[in-house]
């Protein structure tokens, strides 16, 4: 009797490269986590912060789950309804906010009743803003097969029509970190989308340039005034002084940054070791979490760490290459610039390489809208592999056939040869 081989079909289509250094660092932000939330002053509810953490892991992976099975054409017909909820959700901090917290930190960017934070839209509508760029790129490029500069001014058009309104919400929120990343993924997605060099590198420069022109003027007093009558706000100005020194006021508003550089020196090339915290570093469960990674992992630890985003990020550069839908692969762009950019931003903040601006690092900071944001876009990278690599039993039974025609062709050539 010829026995028959069971096969697990989903395990061929998914991506492991990809979940494996997710997984090791989400356990790396618990642990972290844990470290933090013993050491903080407020004296919190260590096992209640652990246990929300978890369950925040836990809801970002069941919508991993339903990600990973919605093809890329009901992800196409329900993009639109994504972005017009996604502008809905991110008027309501504007309403409804901790005045608290929000005097503390300067900005409106939490849903909150009473002192309760609940989410953060801004991080859960990234996903629909990368949806509803690649939605417009892909359409865009579909009905224009000849690519002139008046169409890709018109696809730059687009694109920023459908950032304005975000940036307009995000602007009432006062949440400047935030639409960084925003445009960041503009960005990302701007010079992947086939956008001519000769648009692209005058925009480059004059980047370049404007920011090289605010910095000038932040060091400026007149300059200061200038830039605080059009929107500049005075604890931007302290983050960028605490950038520029951060020991200039360690009592004041320096105070965070000085901290967290101590952190890090502390835990020179091994660290000082699992849950042992010398140096106290504000918010350091959520912004500041590299610190912990610094102090007790030390540079060794820290290096592994931002190793395993990398080889994140390598892989999902890897099943981008491996899609033939563009719809997927603007996605993709979109996901791997808002990792990449929390990354950078993140780390070389806690480092002293950038200001701070309160972005969190993926799969480690605590926060659910920020995990489940992050899960979400995993989910949609794993989701090209799932649809686009063919079907393990398909396979399977064409593989069978060239045996079986191999076999034959064997018993052919021995009959002849007798």
């Amino acid at each position: 009797m010829k026995k028959t081989r069971r096969t697990i079909t989903v395990d061929s289509r998914v991506d492991y490269g990809v979940i494996l250094p997710v997984f090791l660092l989400s356990i790396i932000g618990m642990l972290s986590l844990y470290v933090a939330l013993v050491h903080d002053p407020n004296h919190v509810n260590v096992t209640t912060m652990m246990i929300r953490q978890a369950a925040w892991y836990g809801v970002g992976i069941f919508l991993v789950f339903i990600v990973i099975h919605m093809s890329s054409r009901i992800l196409w017909k329900l993009t639109p309804l994504f972005y017009i909820g996604g502008l809905g959700l991110m008027l309501l901090p504007i309403f409804f906010y901790d005045p608290v917290m929000a005097a503390r930190t300067g900005s409106r960017n939490w849903v909150a009743i009473g002192s309760t934070n609940l989410f953060q839209p801004s991080e859960l509508v990234k996903i629909a803003f990368i949806l509803i760029l690649a939605y417009l790129i892909t359409q865009h490029n579909a009905f224009y097969t000849t690519r002139t500069l008046k169409t890709d001014f018109w696809l730059i058009g687009k694109m920023v029509g459908v950032t304005i309104p975000v940036m307009l919400t995000l602007g009432l929120q006062s949440d400047f970190g935030t639409g960084l990343v925003y445009i960041a993924i503009l960005a990302g997605m701007i010079f992947l989308s086939g956008i001519s060099w000769r648009i692209l590198l005058p925009v480059f420069l004059g980047t370049v340039i404007l920011g090289t022109v605010t910095i000038l003027l932040v060091l400026h007093p007149a300059g200061r005034d200038l830039l605080y009558q059009i929107g500049f706000q005075k604890y931007q100005f302290a983050r960028i002084d605490s950038w520029l020194d951060p020991f200039h006021d360690t009592s004041g508003v320096s105070f965070q940054q000085a901290r967290a550089l101590i952190a890090i020196g502390t835990g020179q090339l091994f660290g000082t070791g699992f849950n042992n915290v010398s140096t106290y570093v504000p918010v350091r469960e959520s912004d500041m979490i590299f610190t912990v990674i610094g102090e007790n992992f030390g540079f060794i630890g820290s290096t592994i760490v931002i190793l395993l985003f990398f080889v994140l990020i390598y892989r999902m550069i890897r099943v981008t290459f491996e899609s033939n839908n563009q719809y997927y692969t603007s996605i993709a762009t979109g996901v791997i610039m808002m990792i990449l950019f929390h990354v950078f931003q993140n780390i070389g903040a806690n480092i002293g390489l950038l200001p701070l601006t309160g972005i969190p690092l993926p799969f480690i900071s605590q926060g659910g809208s920020s995990i489940v944001s992050n899960l979400i876009g995993v989910g949609l990278i794993l989701s090209m592999r799932y649809h686009t690599k063919p079907d393990y039993e398909n396979w399977q039974k064409q593989r069978d056939v060239q045996m079986t025609n191999r076999n034959e062709q064997r018993k052919q050539r021995r009959v002849t040869n007798r």
